[in-house]
């Protein structure tokens, strides 16, 4: 199969997760067909990926939770990393406060505060020092549900002086194409199409 098939009910999971679909695309399948559009790009491929498969709706996992008084308690580099941790204008403005005005909850930063529940805030201000210096001395992975980014970025560093332009049209041809979504030298093949 050349060609990106329409995202419908009668694909099959395989075909469906082997080419690429905007996020537009599959919220308007994911209304269309009474599934739930809430979260993001993976959450709705895995929806879809889900239902096509089995037929069954997955519905999203609740997140509504009650404010404690300890979730309104001021933070302190010796608090505790609470489970669930969730960006807010409290963390933004404690971090802001102790690393500086220059802070942003980069993604390597969100996944560390996720991932290390129980540790204390003094360490995660550590780490983020530790983030910052370790993306100075490498390429910053892009995940997955932003592939364009990533695409485009490969694509320069394997053709620099060429257009944006140019990027855009091998990747609207790697995108018709099933299988992966990465820059490949053979994309170029696209700028000779008419």
């Amino acid at each position: 199969m050349d060609k990106r098939p329409e995202l419908n009910k009668s694909l099959d999971k395989e075909t469906f997760l082997n080419f690429y679909y905007l996020k537009e695309e599959l919220a308007s399948f994911c209304r269309e067909n009474g599934l739930p559009v809430s979260g993001g790009k993976l959450d709705l491929t895995d929806r879809i990926a889900h239902y096509l498969d089995t037929g069954e709706v997955l519905r999203p996992n609740s997140t509504s939770k009650t404010i404690s008084k300890s979730d309104t308690a001021k933070i302190t580099e010796s608090t505790p990393i609470e489970s669930n941790f969730v960006c807010s204008e409290k963390h933004r403005a404690f971090f802001k406060e102790k690393i500086g005005q220059s802070f942003t909850f980069n993604v390597a930063f969100q996944k560390w505060l996720k991932a290390n529940e129980g540790k204390t805030y003094s360490q995660a201000i550590e780490a983020y020092a530790q983030i910052l210096e370790d993306k100075k001395k490498k390429k910053t992975v892009i995940d997955k549900q932003f592939e364009y980014n990533s695409y485009i970025r490969d694509f320069f560093a394997d053709n620099e002086g060429r257009p944006l332009d140019e990027a855009i049209k091998c990747w609207k041809y790697k995108k018709g194409l099933p299988g992966h979504n990465r820059y490949e030298k053979s994309d170029l093949i696209a700028l000779s199409r008419v």
